[in-house]
């Protein structure tokens, strides 16, 4: 066989059938209706390849990788910049758009006809790929030469549609792209050449805007422009901008729009914060929230205006209460301290309301509300302290026959209530005195309607105020549930030795000195009976435990006589005191009021309280000589035999004894007691302090339970 050598193409012969297809390929670029036939497309194809595979000095690929960038610059050139030049902008931007389309579409081609020299001389020859000369050639003859006007064109756009014309976002998405693509992904471009300026727009654009709303509009009308301008940038990035620039746009219109005027627009005079809170404008405060709340500065002053107006709205309470006590009125429901109480739940309930829908249950918010009622809560009351008002509320809530019958969730409900008061009140200690005081008289004298509420709200102030607040008054409420324990070791005492039996019922309660308020104690000469009850007891008592001393507090006693009167006998309920003193007229029929205190031992306060009650007071179980309401020390006294009442059993009431003055005096003494023990426990950690130091420390310790006199301290 004879073998046939392929004819070598010269290279101008090549390139004239180069060029041939080159022509064809810009008119049908430009829209004619042409097209390659597979004959063309092929001659085209592997004259390219011959010329590149030829031995050297043949090889003509570095000509024919010239002959590819020319031709691409020959069109941008003699085509594209001039159909670019004479269009402005939309219409700029629409042919920019058609001619990038057509750029990237005659590359495509190229890159077919190409690709022998694309595939192997790139990477022999250590050149730029086809594909990236084609978009260099776009970015250095086209993009370059045009980009200031396409900016501007597509800005303008923009604001066209800021002032709510219509236009067209998949042109505007297509333009913006095209800055993406000039960088192959890389966002210079479109950072540097676009987003910089349409930032610097947007930001001119709500300049102008909030400068003209802060005078015109109110400031929820303010809000809802901000709030739709918000939600508008944020459609445009979802349109046609890219994701990144969404957190830059919006704070540039934010800052003009929010941050500028803050205390402008919060603090309009008619309806700024304070108008929204007073007329409890629910959405527009929420809307202020939304809108705010990323900024420190606008969430504070938010917080702060929150603050204020809880605050005023406390005092107020607080003066409604002190003019109900001064005219010495009563509203329904219950006295002055009743109320102010239950308005101080209600204010907390409303505003709560607020703190958990409107600001989010933001802990700004929650500070703000605790501040707000610790303004209030630590004012005087019509002369009593809210702790006072606030154990007392919960002694009407939880005695028997309280004000209202009460479901258990409502009593827990209300304890709740109570007990968050109780964290915004500096004196914790006043309220624990207080509260210990009135539990003790409803656990001595058997008033409390339910022990489990009585549990119930001990754990939840030890929860909020620690173990130590609340120890003495859980050892109180234990001591108490002991007592039918050893009620009943004491009555098999006695039927095991019927001859310490006192003849009478008798039940002791043993109390836990350290737990219960300090009582007064006096030797009262009990009478036979109960006498001989009390020493059965503390033989019973000295054989169950040893090293445990009793002290009789015969003032908290009870007892029950039988009073046999001329029309009927009437069972009496009487203090022990009391029940003393009237047993002395089974003796004799009449006492002056000297030898009463000669056979009782009483101090003369005391016996003229007793001696009051039953002869001066309701029930008249005693004549008194001279008659009249007060008892003097040359008073006589004769059983009454005629007395009687409707009822067959009355209690018959001591008048009371206003022990407020002792118990706040407690609490100043307990102080003292508790700064220096504070000092000492200091001292044991630290060895070495300044005395500022020392004082500042001391403080912040005790602030816990009680706002300490710096002076008292040194």
């Amino acid at each position: 066989m004879e073998e046939t050598e392929e004819k070598t193409i010269e290279l101008e012969e090549g390139m004239e059938c180069v060029q041939k297809g080159l022509n064809k390929l810009k008119i049908i670029i430009e829209g004619e209706p042409e097209s390659f036939t597979s004959d063309e497309y092929v001659m085209l194809y592997t004259t390219i390849y011959n010329m590149c595979t030829q031995k050297a000095p043949h090889d003509y690929s570095q000509q024919l990788y010239d002959k590819y960038k020319e031709a691409v610059e020959d069109y941008i050139l003699t085509i594209v910049l001039p159909s670019l030049n004479k269009k402005h902008d939309e219409f700029l931007l629409k042919e920019l758009e058609k001619r990038w389309a057509s750029h990237k579409l005659m590359v495509k081609w190229l890159l077919k006809f190409f690709r022998y020299l694309d595939k192997f001389f790139i990477k022999r020859a250590e050149v730029p790929a086809l594909n990236e000369v084609g978009l260099s050639c776009f970015r250095d003859l086209v993009y370059h030469d045009v980009k200031n006007r396409v900016t501007d064109a597509v800005i303008a756009l923009i604001d066209q549609e800021r002032e709510g014309e219509k236009i067209d976002r998949v042109l505007l998405k297509s333009v913006i792209n095209l800055y993406i693509d000039m960088g192959k992904g890389r966002m210079d471009y479109y950072v540097n050449d676009f987003e910089e300026a349409m930032l610097r727009d947007s930001a001119c654009h709500y300049s102008r805007k909030a400068s003209t709303w802060i005078v015109e509009d109110s400031c929820p009308e303010y809000m809802l422009k901000a709030e739709e301008c918000l939600q508008k940038e944020k459609d445009r990035v979802s349109h046609y901008l890219h994701s990144s620039t969404e957190t830059k746009l919006l704070e540039k219109m934010q800052n003009q729009v929010l941050i500028t005027y803050t205390n402008q627009l919060l603090e309009k005079e008619d309806s700024g914060c304070r108008a929204l809170l007073k007329d409890e404008k629910v959405e527009d405060l929420t809307r202020m929230y939304s809108l705010f709340h990323k900024f420190p500065k606008g969430i504070e002053l938010v917080a702060e205006i929150f603050k204020q107006h809880v605050a005023a709205e406390g005092m107020v309470v607080v003066q409604q209460a002190a003019d109900v006590a001064n005219n010495k009125t009563e509203s329904s429901g219950g006295s002055h301290e009743q109320d102010f109480v239950k308005k101080a739940f209600e204010l907390h309930d409303k505003y709560m309301v607020y703190v958990k829908g409107c600001f989010a249950d933001n802990s700004i918010f929650h500070k703000a509300l605790k501040e707000a009622f610790e303004v209030f809560c630590n004012k005087s009351v019509a002369g009593s302290s809210t702790a006072e008002l606030l154990a007392s509320y919960c002694d009407n809530t939880l005695k028997k026959g309280g004000s209202e019958q009460l479901s258990d969730e409502v009593i827990e409900d209300t304890l709740e209530k109570v007990v968050k008061l109780v964290t915004y009140i500096s004196d914790k200690d006043v309220f624990a005195e207080f509260y210990r005081k009135k539990l003790s008289r409803r656990l001595l004298f058997d008033r409390s309607a339910n022990e489990e509420h009585e549990r119930l709200i001990l754990s939840k102030l030890k929860q909020q105020c620690g173990g130590q607040f609340t120890s003495k008054m859980e050892g109180m409420v234990t001591d108490l549930s002991l007592v039918k324990d050893n009620q009943t070791h004491f009555q098999e005492y006695i039927s095991n030795n019927p001859a310490t039996n006192p003849g009478i019922d008798m039940t002791v309660t043993v109390l836990t000195t350290g737990f219960w308020p300090s009582y007064k104690s006096c030797d009262l000469s009990l009478p036979v009976e109960m006498a001989k009850g009390v020493e059965s007891f503390k033989e019973f008592y000295q054989k169950k435990t040893k090293h445990r001393k009793l002290t009789w507090i015969f003032s908290l006693g009870q007892c029950n006589l039988n009073g046999k009167f001329e029309q009927k006998t009437i069972e009496l309920i009487l203090g022990t005191y009391q029940a003393a003193a009237l047993l002395l007229f089974n003796a004799s029929d009449k006492w002056s009021y000297a030898d009463i205190k000669t056979e009782l031992n009483l101090a003369d306060d005391d016996l003229v309280r007793v001696l009051a009650s039953v002869s001066c007071a309701k029930y008249k179980i005693l004549n008194k000589e001279p008659s009249g309401r007060t008892v003097s020390s040359t008073d006589h006294f004769e059983f009454n035999s005629q007395f009687t009442d409707k009822m067959r059993r009355i209690r018959v009431p001591l008048p009371p004894v206003d022990d407020r003055k002792k118990m706040v005096e407690e609490v100043g003494k307990d102080r003292r007691y508790a700064i220096d023990a504070c000092l000492v426990r200091i001292m044991k950690a630290k060895k070495v302090l300044t005395h500022q130091q020392l004082i500042l420390e001391c403080v912040e310790q005790l602030s816990k339970m009680f706002k300490p006199d710096v002076k008292a301290i040194k």
